[in-house]
């Protein structure tokens, strides 16, 4: 038994049909004028996910670099600051050897004891060195000046600086330490190199006129200038390690990227074709529906 065929079912068959292709029309549309293939969920419920796998892994890869950069900056300033410290103790080493080579009057003594005062304060200045208001000499307590003169009865030698790290999260699971304590770079109280117990002892035997005295101490400059130099080394190495922290977190954002953008950026070239076809077939459609329809009664009146 064949079916019957109504002029009502081919009404309804062709308005589905114009439907479905009108349907297709806006999607085409909306992909090229948002430039995404994956405008809400159901576009592409498993491209979401990986989708928004990506968005995550780009802000957080965002946020290491932003640390990565705060970690070089701050690597950057301990470096010119221990180099400004070495080469204080350079010419501290200098006028010690020139004071102490027997040959010197007391005034010409004193005239090196008020340079050497001069760069002790100088190395005062530099311990005491914030970076974008933190003191970088001075741990985790780095709101607090390490080396203040104006606590009564400061005594430089005698200043214990904190010890705790400052650490950036430069991965995940990777933290990079960036500071050195004032101890470490200066001396701790118990250091018979410690600069400013050296400087003090300097400066005293040559305003006593003790020359050998003052001799005596340029060991310990030396001992402290290596310590100093050292320092800086392990700063320079640090700097090279948050370097090649950097090229890995510009190339692990650079991946992202390209991935998230395989999976939600629409294809223009085929998006275009895509879009003049279905409007080839809505319009064939619409023309094909015109001729199929049989007229009606109505029709007929007219």
């Amino acid at each position: 038994m064949s079916l019957r065929v109504t002029p009502s079912m081919m009404h309804m068959q062709l308005s589905r049909n114009l439907s479905r292709n009108l349907k297709q029309m806006d999607s085409l549309q909306d992909q090229l004028t948002t430039g995404r293939k994956i405008n809400k969920p159901s576009d592409d419920p498993v491209g979401i996910t990986y989708s928004l796998r990506y968005r995550t892994e780009l802000a957080s890869n965002g946020q290491y670099q932003k640390n990565a950069d705060s970690a070089h900056s701050w690597l950057d300033f301990n470096d010119t600051v221990i180099g400004q410290a070495g080469d204080v103790m350079q010419r501290i080493k200098e006028l010690t050897t020139q004071g102490s080579n027997g040959t010197n009057p007391q005034y010409a003594l004193d005239n090196i004891n008020n340079e050497i005062s001069q760069l002790k304060s100088q190395l005062l200045d530099i311990a005491n060195s914030k970076l974008n208001g933190k003191y970088v000499f001075n741990g985790q307590t780095f709101d607090k000046m390490p080396y203040d003169e104006s606590v009564a009865g400061f005594d430089a030698k005698q200043v214990v600086t904190d010890t705790g790290d400052v650490s950036y999260a430069v991965g995940v699971g990777v933290t990079l330490p960036v500071n050195l304590s004032g101890n470490e770079v200066f001396g701790k109280p118990a250091d018979t190199d410690n600069v400013f117990a050296v400087l003090d002892k300097i400066i005293s035997n040559f305003a006593s006129g003790n020359q050998s005295g003052a001799a005596a101490q340029l060991t310990n400059l030396e001992t402290r200038m290596n310590k100093i130099l050292n320092a800086r080394s392990e700063v320079g190495a640090k700097v090279n390690r948050v370097e090649l922290m950097q090229n890995r977190l510009d190339d692990l954002e650079i991946n992202l990227t390209d991935m998230q953008s395989k999976t939600e950026d629409a294809d223009f070239d085929k998006l275009l074709i895509d879009s003049k076809i279905n409007e080839n077939i809505y319009q064939a459609s619409l023309s094909v529906g015109a001729k199929v329809i049989t007229p009606t009664l109505v029709d007929f009146l007219h």
